[in-house]
């Protein structure tokens, strides 16, 4: 019998024709029947303020953020670079769900990284900035195959689909790894 395991997708863009959002969407689709991928929208949380946690009058959308997190098996981030780092959305939402100290929403959950870009280099940096993050958050994270995905221009169909079947096939074996390492981490 196959369990299913919910994933929280974070896209750390919030371009309304965000290459990243994309990718997000054709990982899901090529995912098998043992992952439930759901994209967990980042854009509404208003900035980390520990006086607000520490007052105990939290946000909603923190509250539900959390919520939802708590709620997954594992977490895939796609997200973009801006200079050489994430963007401050996602540093955001990443600084919401491991706060207050000791109370981490993240802790142990198997996690994989896509970046996604226009330019060569694919967001290398982004991607590599977000590992040190997630190490420290105590999260299992998924070292082959890496994925920077760059000239994100050509890599989609008018309709949004992948547009070529070696992006189709990375694509597939990436998510399919994911699978594989949440399997082991939660075994």
């Amino acid at each position: 019998m196959t369990v299913t395991r919910n994933v929280a997708v974070i896209v750390g863009s919030l371009r309304k024709g965000s290459y990243n959002r994309l990718a997000a969407q054709a990982l899901a689709k090529l995912a098998p029947p043992s992952l439930d991928l759901k994209i967990i929208e980042i854009g509404d949380l208003p900035l980390y303020n520990e006086d607000i946690d520490a007052k105990g009058a939290l946000p909603v959308a923190w509250a539900a953020f959390r919520d939802s997190i708590k709620r997954t098996d594992a977490v895939l981030f796609v997200t973009p670079e801006y200079n050489r780092s994430v963007p401050g959305v996602l540093k955001n939402a990443i600084d919401v769900g491991s706060r207050p100290y000791g109370h981490s929403v993240w802790i142990r959950k198997p996690t994989a990284i896509m970046s996604v870009s226009p330019g060569a280099i694919g967001g290398f940096g982004a991607n590599h900035h977000l590992r040190q993050s997630l190490v420290f958050l105590d999260m299992p994270i998924m070292q082959q195959p890496e994925a920077y995905i760059g000239n994100a221009a050509t890599l989609f169909a008018e309709n949004g689909s992948l547009a070529n079947d070696s992006s189709r096939t990375f694509f597939k074996s990436f998510i399919d790894a994911f699978a594989a390492l949440i399997e082991r981490s939660l075994d």
